[in-house]
């Protein structure tokens, strides 16, 4: 065979190779279907619940019209972010999201950490398995119960706390109706209520520390507090870098029900985030328009800080989302 001969050869099968690859990973698809067609319907779902509404972001920019619907409402521009930037409750709301968001994370993210490192050394089965009960079940109580029973706690002349300061001849204080104390009980009632459940994912990550290594650091004559500092704590750095990024991704997305319900005239100050003032201005007034344009500056705040976050988790610990 000449060298014209090879080279068109090559030609020929470069000139193939897209195909051959097409047919290759078609023959995977078909070989594999049952997996693809379970991986589907949350695609399926993601499409239609989470992609096609982005189509009705427009209406931040529209002076919607119901009437009108989405297409025919008159163009607004960015006058509805200028009302929010200019409204007198901005700094307010930004601040009190913010607040409640850092204090959440500073107390909230840590703790479960801590509760799976101590789990992961207790030896005996039955207090383990117990402990872990105890502190999974306060996540499946719904939101309404749970604020139900902070406010049975602290409500004046009948709550628990009332009775236990009347027995040490202290005056009561209206906790829900203080400013200062709201973003205390929201941050640490819900710490209560989630550490079980969101230790569960770092003892799952301990879980599958080769074991090889603690008879190594016992041999060497480690004790337990060197073995959770040098074995532990490195196991379970790439997870905990995962869950910072995706806890700062969203910090400025505090959850509506919980505070909205913890609401009342006397703590707003300390209580009005983004959510509940989406809710009152924009649904509640039907200014559709509005509450689009605060959820969209919303959305972009926490987009911009995920992708910040991941950058520099990428760059110092070689640990991120993608």
């Amino acid at each position: 065979m000449n060298h014209a001969q090879v080279n068109a050869l090559e030609k020929k099968e470069l000139h193939d190779l897209p195909f051959k690859s097409k047919l290759t990973t078609w023959k995977k698809i078909t070989r594999h279907w049952e997996l693809y067609f379970l991986v589907l319907l949350p695609v399926l779902y993601l499409i239609v619940f989470k992609y096609v509404p982005m189509i009705g972001v427009q209406i931040a920019f529209k002076d919607f019209n119901v009437v009108q619907g989405i297409w025919g409402s008159k163009w607004a521009g960015l006058k509805h972010f200028e009302t929010f930037f200019t409204s007198p409750n901005f700094w307010l709301i930004i601040k009190n999201t913010l607040g409640v968001s850092f204090y959440s994370l500073l107390a909230g993210f840590p703790i479960p950490i801590l509760l799976a490192l101590a789990l992961n050394e207790v030896r005996t089965g039955k207090f383990k398995k117990s402990v872990q009960m105890v502190t999974y079940a306060p996540h499946f109580i719904s939101t309404v119960v749970m604020v139900s029973i902070i406010m049975l706690m602290l409500t004046p002349h009948v709550g628990v706390i009332d009775r236990i300061f009347s027995f040490f001849g202290w005056e009561m204080t209206n906790f829900m109706g203080v400013p200062e104390f709201f973003k205390s009980i929201y941050v640490w009632s819900g710490v209560w209520q989630e550490m079980g459940y969101a230790s569960i994912i770092y003892i799952a990550a301990l879980a599958g520390v080769d074991p090889s290594l603690y008879e190594a650091a016992r041999v060497d004559g480690a004790s337990r507090w060197k073995k959770i500092i040098h074995i532990d704590l490195p196991s379970l750095l790439p997870i905990v870098v995962i869950m910072l990024i995706l806890s700062l991704g969203s910090i400025m997305g505090v959850g509506f029900e919980k505070i909205y319900l913890m609401q009342n005239p006397l703590n707003l100050s300390s209580s009005e985030v983004i959510s509940t003032y989406v809710y009152k201005v924009g649904l509640v007034g039907a200014n559709f328009s509005f509450s689009s344009a605060v959820g969209l500056f919303n959305s972009v705040i926490n987009l911009v800080l995920l992708l910040t976050v991941n950058f520099f988790a990428k760059k110092i610990s070689e640990t991120s989302l993608w």
